[in-house]
């Protein structure tokens, strides 16, 4: 009776102690339950970049910048500025040793790759005018006024100290077939079809655009660029910008302001 009664504590010590066990492995295999934590928002920085297109890398003013502004606002100071580094490009010239073949050096070696790359496209081009002393410039807007009156002379040719053709950075540029020379008409050729397209690839800029005459204070000439460097035409190519007056939020106009 006594190994019977000891038997039977015993058996329930070995069942007490396996449901405990059984207990135990069932609690630590539980997940434990941990708070719900939403996940923090990834920072992302903005790809977009403000414009940082520097207007101050160069003076609208000094004669010899390749920014500076002329129109019948703002003459050239000094009035008879002359370019220190005129030179004749290595491209077809309309009247080959004229004082007016010359333009400055960065002008020159842009208009070669310029004309250059017209060249493969079939669109054969030549300079028409280019550097404008300030007394060549007289006798042209003389011969103007003498011919059709100042109203009209203004229209058509700036005052000497006005004409952006004295930087030595503006040419004139023609088809060498001499069709529409110097005519708005030239505007609708193939040639100046494809300098309107692509000229601001090389620092050009077609610097009177037609219905910018308030503001340019210059009819539509189809012909007339102005090099400006590529950095500059790019940027006005990129933002639509027709006119260096509008871009640089400087003054224009058909009225000539009195040289200082």
């Amino acid at each position: 009776m006594r190994i019977k009664l000891i038997a039977l504590i015993t058996l329930a010590l070995i069942i007490a102690a396996l449901i405990a066990g059984g207990a135990w492995w069932y609690i630590d295999r539980t997940p434990t339950t941990q708070p719900h934590t939403t996940p923090a928002a990834k920072t992302t920085t903005s790809t977009s970049t403000a414009n940082s297109f520097n207007k101050t890398q160069y003076s609208l003013t000094d004669p010899t910048s390749v920014w500076v502004i002329v129109n019948k606002q703002h003459p050239l100071n000094p009035i008879t500025y002359t370019p220190s580094d005129l030179t004749v490009p290595g491209v077809p010239l309309a009247t080959p040793g004229a004082d007016n073949m010359q333009m400055r050096a960065a002008t020159a070696t842009a208009i070669e790759s310029l004309f250059a790359a017209a060249k493969q496209s079939s669109i054969n081009l030549e300079v028409v005018s280019g550097y404008r002393s300030y007394t060549y410039q007289q006798t042209i807007y003389s011969h103007y006024v003498a011919s059709d009156g100042q109203a009209a002379a203004d229209q058509a040719s700036a005052q000497p100290g006005y004409s952006e053709h004295q930087t030595g950075l503006a040419v004139d540029i023609g088809a060498v077939n001499g069709k529409c020379e110097l005519s708005q008409c030239f505007g609708s050729t193939p040639e100046g079809e494809w300098l309107a397209a692509n000229a601001y690839k090389y620092g050009f800029l077609l610097r009177y655009p037609a219905n910018k005459q308030d503001i340019t204070g210059y009819e539509y000439e189809p012909w007339h660029f102005r090099y400006i460097g590529t950095d500059l035409s790019n940027e006005l190519y990129k933002n639509h910008a027709e006119t260096l007056e509008e871009f640089f939020g400087v003054s224009g106009g058909t009225t000539y302001k009195a040289a200082s």
